[in-house]
């Protein structure tokens, strides 16, 4: 039955919609609720105050602030599939038949078992993981680790797939506005007058910022009415798009900024066809950030017990939610914003029994009113305790001359301050500046494009930040090509804003939490600075100190405060950690997208594809391509009879294979023989116009990355291949010496995988089959058209093409490339022509048998722990030239003559078969660890010669030809007698590639 009674919501305050009676579960525990309440002001509302359980000592928390900055009321929402662990209730837009869960409490919130780690607090302190669990050694397995990974973790992630879509969206404006509030609005609202398009973004599900917590008016009207009076003339121009529930989570190069939109968040199931979230990648000519302050609380005795909230979201839940956080209420701060909070409270119906401030002097019109309404004053005092177990009961206050007295309430409103949200703008690498008179970091460099306004630049006053808002909007437009249309900034009072900086209560007989989240005292700090941690990245790490899913936003600033205390220093000599994406956490779903399953990694088709099914072909897929692995004919009833057929054709009239997943990377500009000449281990700029070279690169550590061949069609052209496997791979490696290593060369780098389709047309007969396919009056005899040409040229009545001599089988062989979308069509050319010589398609194990009979090099031999020498390439890698992993490949122990090389072998007994993976020993060692010598890579069966072959790295292999070793393979119980022997089985001489 659903509990109707909201106790604690006051019936003539907040924005609520009252008419919309919602209903939720807490714990299984039913609620009712408002339309535009959050969760948490709706459990609030019912009087919930305990929300969770912290997370190392599982103590009891309840609701700190009103936004994303929120450590404590973390909770699972939803159920099943859907089940999304650690959420903010802060943030939780309340829905009809909403389902939350507290988490990391067991068996319940009320009565937690694990709440026993507070007893046990003196041996979690900070750093207690580095120091513990060591002994007995044989306790790890069976007891420390098991009871480690049970205690770890926030929340249950969801078991299932999950059923909701995400999307990914692009943007593009004039200017972007990254928050709501007054300064954000007046930004966006001058921009938009201009013509600018303007994209206006904020984290909340309703725009305003402050201006819907705080009692204050604008332009004579109430601070919401302007804000929806604001909204409606923005919602008018056509080149304005507000996108409210999005927070923009980082800043990255060119005016890019990623976002994250919660298109239906909130609703129970999204609709047929909408996502629940939508990643937006927002390209923006100027960036106005306007995303405010966030306060921060002051560090004091059990200052994280539920009833202890800033002061800000005190007003928050009191003026936007209308809902009493208490009914006695202390106010603690150390500014004139905090102690402003007595006339909320006071006009809420909220007793105030105490306002303590530890600042001497306070505002006058604040001290008035606290003594028209009975409230007590404590000037240069603070609260050193909350009372209370699982609440807040009371405060032990300490005034300026030391005495203390308990002070009964069930609320305490903190405010240590302001914190200017800078993260954003130190994403790219600025760095926040400390202000003393503020007592905050504000903004420092900014990246180009990049304006800061209102609260978030340390501007607090409301007229103020509307006045900084309208002229940065301004800025912005006229920046980006428009005309300024002036327009008058509405009135409004700076109000009082006054901060003496106070960090931490030293006469606090409880533990005095930093960092609420992950259960960061004082004493922690105290004790990293003790044991040499003062460094902040330092203290960061051994502490955890901001490391949550928070990222410190409450606490950072009093943990750099209270170290700087400890050392002597000033926080800004003490320094502050850096900020990186993402300014609140971003779901794998939503990173994701589409890109799931086979969207993640989709099966690409070669352009012979459909006429390959066609033939029944059998497929395979390598990497990400599905590639035709062999051909069976009716009669062949296992696919050896049918590879040996393949590749007997092969070597006794002709073959076709579609090789068009090899990487292929145009290289232009007049210095892409130089740049290619030092990725590439041989010279390239020597290359002629019209020839081909086989090249391999290394990576910077000296292995072999990638082999392939590079083309010359023009003095500034080449044209290179990588292996299917590594594609990307090389283009990245390519990307990266351009972009960083030599940004200077001109070069350009193109890639064309997919632009092209390329078959291997080899055998004896491929010449006389290719000839029917080009056109007059291109020549490719073998003296006009030799081993190693290239051309561009048309086939079949005008198609343009590409044509290599080149040959990984061993044969004559050529590589014929059209545009892809002739694909399919030259394969079925090819195909018909080929006919009266006997043509067959052959696919990737025909290949890679013919490729181990001529002993080259592939995937298991370029396995990212062999050098070129090692391959048999060394004598390639040029002497008169430096290139990428020249140095390194020279280590000792890559250099040594004894390491493994590759070598062939074939079995003493021809009849019996290899296997890839056996290592090799001598003919008498035991078959242990100690006796390897190497290991086989590659075996085939070879038709040409009647039995199996195979290569392999093998210790000192130049030196042991004709030696008879075992190749021991535990794995699958064999042990086979082989001869090494040189790593070519046929055509040694090469005789057949040239003629």
């Amino acid at each position: 039955m659903t509990q109707s009674a909201q106790t604690a919501r006051l019936k003539d305050r907040g924005l609520i919609d009252r008419s919309q009676s919602l209903t939720f579960t807490f714990d299984g525990v039913p609620y009712n609720g408002y339309a535009g309440d959050t969760l948490a002001s709706a459990l609030l509302a019912n009087g919930v105050r305990l929300v969770g359980r912290s997370f190392k000592y599982h103590r009891p928390r309840g609701i700190l602030t009103s936004g994303s900055e929120e450590p404590n009321a973390l909770v699972e929402l939803r159920s099943g599939a859907r089940r999304e662990p650690n959420t903010k209730a802060t943030i939780t837009e309340l829905y009809d038949g909403l389902e939350a869960k507290s988490q990391n409490r067991f068996p319940s919130l009320s009565l937690d078992l694990l709440a026993v780690n507070g007893l046990l607090s003196p041996f979690l302190s900070a750093g207690f993981y580095y120091k513990t669990f060591m002994w007995p050694a044989s306790f790890w397995e069976k007891f420390y680790e098991p009871m480690i990974r049970r205690a770890a973790g926030l929340g249950r992630a969801a078991q299932e797939h999950d059923p909701d879509s995400y999307d990914k969206a692009f943007a593009f404006c004039d200017v972007l506005v990254v928050g709501s509030g007054p300064a954000g609005l007046m930004a966006a609202l001058t921009a938009a007058r201009t013509g600018a398009r303007v994209i206006l973004v904020d984290e909340s599900f309703a725009f305003g910022g402050r201006l819907l917590s705080d009692v204050r008016t604008v332009g004579g009207v109430k601070g919401a009415d302007w804000v929806n009076s604001v909204i409606a003339e923005l919602k008018s121009f056509p080149g304005v798009q507000l996108m409210p529930r999005t927070t923009v989570f980082g800043a990255y190069d060119s005016g890019t900024f990623g976002a994250v939109e919660r298109v239906a968040d909130h609703v129970p199931v999204p609709a047929a066809g909408v996502p629940r979230q939508r990643l937006w990648r927002i390209v923006a000519k100027h960036t106005i950030i306007a995303q405010g302050a966030l306060e921060r609380p002051i560090v004091f005795g059990n200052n994280d017990r539920p009833g202890v909230m800033l002061a800000s979201a005190v007003r928050t839940y009191i003026n936007r939610f209308g809902v009493k956080p208490g009914e006695t209420a202390v106010v603690f701060a150390n500014n004139d914003d905090g102690a402003s909070t007595i006339e909320d409270l006071v006009g809420a119906g909220i007793r105030v029994t105490a306002l303590v401030d530890t600042r001497t002097v306070l505002q006058p019109a604040t001290k008035s009113f606290a003594r028209k309404h009975g409230i007590r004053i404590f000037e240069g005092a603070a609260v050193a305790d909350a009372i209370g177990s699982s609440r807040v009961t009371g405060a032990r206050i300490v005034a300026a001359d030391g005495t203390s007295q308990n002070i009964a309430c069930d609320l305490i409103a903190v405010s240590g301050g302001f914190n200017p949200s800078v993260q954003v703008t130190t994403h790219l690498g600025g760095r926040a500046q400390w202000q003393q008179e503020l007592a905050a970091f504000v903004p420092g460099a900014l990246p180009k494009g990049m304006a800061v306004s209102g609260s978030a630049k340390g501007t607090f006053g409301l007229a103020s930040c509307l006045k900084e808002g309208a002229q940065a909007g301004a800025a912005a437009a006229v920046a980006s090509g428009f005309q300024e249309k002036g327009a008058a900034v509405p009135a409004a009072d700076d109000e009082p804003s006054d901060i003496a900086a106070f960090w931490h209560v030293q006469s606090a007989k409880h533990k005095a939490f930093v960092d609420q989240q992950n259960d960061v005292t004082a004493a922690d700090v105290a004790l990293a600075e003790r044991e040499g941690f003062r460094s902040v990245e330092h203290l960061k790490r051994y502490t955890t100190l901001g490391m949550a899913t928070d990222q410190g936003k409450t606490s950072n600033v009093n943990g750099l405060a209270i170290l700087a205390q400890l050392t002597g220093k000033t926080i800004a000599a003490t320094g502050a950690t850096s900020a990186r994406p993402p300014y609140t956490p971003v779901s794998l779903g939503v990173l994701a997208g589409e890109h799931r399953g086979k969207h993640f990694k989709a099966t690409r088709l070669t352009p012979s594809h459909d006429w390959a099914k066609e033939r029944g072909a059998v497929f395979i897929e390598t990497g990400m391509w599905l590639r035709a692995q062999y051909y069976p004919k009716p009669g062949e009833n296992d696919w050896l009879t049918t590879v040996c057929r393949e590749v007997n054709t092969v070597r006794n009239a002709v073959g076709v294979c579609d090789v068009s997943t090899l990487g292929k990377i145009e290289i232009h500009g007049t210095d892409a023989g130089k740049f290619l000449d030092r990725v590439y281990i041989n010279m390239m700029s020597t290359l002629g116009v019209g020839k081909a070279r086989y090249g391999m690169m290394l990576r910077e550590d000296g292995i072999a990355m990638d082999d392939g061949t590079a083309a010359r069609f023009a003095d500034d052209r080449y044209f290179i291949t990588t292996t299917t496997a590594n594609a990307i791979k090389v283009l990245q490696h390519l990307e990266l010496c351009r972009q960083w290593y030599w940004p200077d060369l001109d070069v350009q780098l193109f890639p064309v995988s997919d632009q092209w389709a390329q078959y291997s047309v080899a055998g004896p007969r491929a010449r006389d089959l290719l000839a029917k396919l080009v056109d007059a009056p291109f020549d490719i005899s073998n003296a006009a058209f030799p081993y190693m040409a290239v051309a561009e040229l048309t086939v079949m009545g005008g198609i343009k093409a590409r044509l290599y001599r080149l040959s990984f089988s061993g044969e004559m062989a050529y590589e014929i490339a059209v545009p892809a979308r002739h694909g399919d069509r030259l394969m079925r050319t090819l195909m018909a022509k080929g006919e009266e010589f006997g043509v067959t398609p052959y696919g990737t194990e025909a290949l890679g048998v013919m490729r181990i009979e001529k002993g080259h090099v592939a995937g298991p031999e370029l396995n990212g722990t062999t050098t070129a020498a090692d391959l048999g390439l060394g004598k390639m890698a040029s002497t008169k030239k430096d290139f990428v992993g020249r140095v390194l490949s020279q280590r000792p122990g890559l250099a040594d003559p004894t390491r493994p090389r590759v070598v062939g072998f074939r079995p003493v007994d021809r009849s019996v078969r290899l296997r890839g993976g056996a290592h090799f020993i001598g003919k008498s060692d035991a078959a242990v660890a100690k006796n390897d010598q190497g290991y086989m890579t590659s075996v085939a069966y070879s038709p040409s010669l009647g039995h199996w072959i195979g290569l392999g790295f093998l210790s000192n292999a130049e030196s042991r030809m004709g030696e008879i070793l075992r190749a021991f393979d535990p794995v699958r119980n064999g042990d086979v007698l082989v001869e090494v022997v040189p790593a070519t089985f046929v055509d040694v001489e090469g005789a057949r590639l040239r003629v």
